[in-house]
């Protein structure tokens, strides 16, 4: 599944907000409508994509191709997405991950980017989060996510060919704490 960004749309939505004097929660909003329309410039340039704006509606697209998450019907008004710049489309990538829940989010960053990797997840993170890697609200939100997290330069193909790879079935476990992979 591809989670589109807002990129040079939602730049403008920073832009905008101090010159019209929007809330953060417009802001917010509006942030997410850009990455709905950033997914219709993808659907152009990619027509093979199957567009998905639910969770029913992403396991039926995944399951006959790539499938195309438009954020904005599960997003805008979500009560677990806080509504400010703290949250980008990172975050909501994870969101979405934790509900279907996936195995694995694969986060693609820019070309040449260094990502510090520690083999300890909150260390990373929160090395992700000092780098701009990754939004603020990006190591609270993964607390509710219990699957791989992967940052990958765009331009390091065999890196991101292995993220991409489909991982081995794994059992889950029911605990108090909830499902548990192994």
């Amino acid at each position: 599944m591809l989670v589109p960004g807002g990129g040079a749309l939602a730049d403008q939505v920073r832009v905008i907000q101090p010159q019209m004097g929007l809330s953060d929660g417009a802001a917010h909003r509006m942030a997410i409508l850009a990455m709905e329309q950033m997914a219709f410039a993808f659907l152009d340039l990619a027509p093979g994509l199957r567009r998905a704006r639910t969770l029913a509606e992403l396991t039926s697209a995944a399951a006959t191709g790539a499938a195309l998450w438009l954020p904005a019907t599960m997003t805008l008004d979500a009560p677990d997405i806080p509504q400010g710049w703290d949250v980008t489309s990172d975050s909501l990538a994870l969101w979405l991950a934790a509900q279907l829940p996936a195995p694995r989010l694969v986060l693609v960053k820019a070309p040449g980017v260094t990502i510090p990797q520690t083999g300890d997840r909150a260390s990373d993170i929160a090395a992700w989060t000092a780098a701009g890697l990754v939004d603020a609200a990006f190591a609270t939100m993964a607390r509710g996510y219990s699957g791989d997290i992967v940052l990958v330069p765009a331009d390091d193909g065999a890196l991101m060919e292995q993220a991409l790879k489909p991982l081995a079935p794994q059992s889950i476990e029911e605990t108090r704490e909830g499902p548990r992979r192994s």
